[in-house]
């Protein structure tokens, strides 16, 4: 079987973006709710299997990597508080699994989030939170550096 495909219309790759950009704003506004791809692709009328390839060409990640970015992202600031838990940070980011949460975070970050807890707390002080943000800020697609062990 042969599957013809025709390129967008200027019009619908503009439309496409729009609708791309709603979600990408979405998942930044409600990332510590409940979201999934179904979801979000039904919200702005389009498959999830579109939405996810078309999400990954124009942002370089998949909706469900992008959602767990912001969330390692905002739970990399609570633990630099040193106020709350490492599972109370997981819940609070809308993760609900602690195994998952410490997972990815570990994949992100480089450590686990107890190692980077005791690290950081403190470290940022006197420094401003737009700065701190920028350096602390999680490396995607499992680039964190292992530590060298020699």
């Amino acid at each position: 079987m042969c599957r013809v495909t025709r390129r967008p219309t200027p019009e619908e790759h503009l439309s496409d973006l729009a609708r791309l950009r709603r979600v990408r704003d979405r998942i930044d506004r409600e990332y510590a709710l409940p979201l999934n791809v179904e979801q979000l692709a039904r919200d702005v009328h389009m498959s999830a299997g579109h939405l996810s390839r078309a999400f990954r060409r124009a942002y370089g990640d998949s909706p469900y990597s992008y959602l767990m970015t912001r969330r390692i992202e905002r739970a990399m600031a609570l633990l630099r508080r040193g106020d709350l838990s490492v599972t109370d940070v997981c819940f609070e980011v809308g993760c609900s699994s602690l195994g998952t949460f410490s997972t990815r975070f570990t994949e992100l970050v480089g450590m686990p989030p107890s190692a980077y807890r005791k690290r950081a707390v403190g470290d940022a002080e006197g420094i401003p939170s737009c700065v701190v943000r920028q350096v602390a800020r999680p490396i995607r697609n499992q680039e964190a550096r292992r530590p060298d062990r020699s």
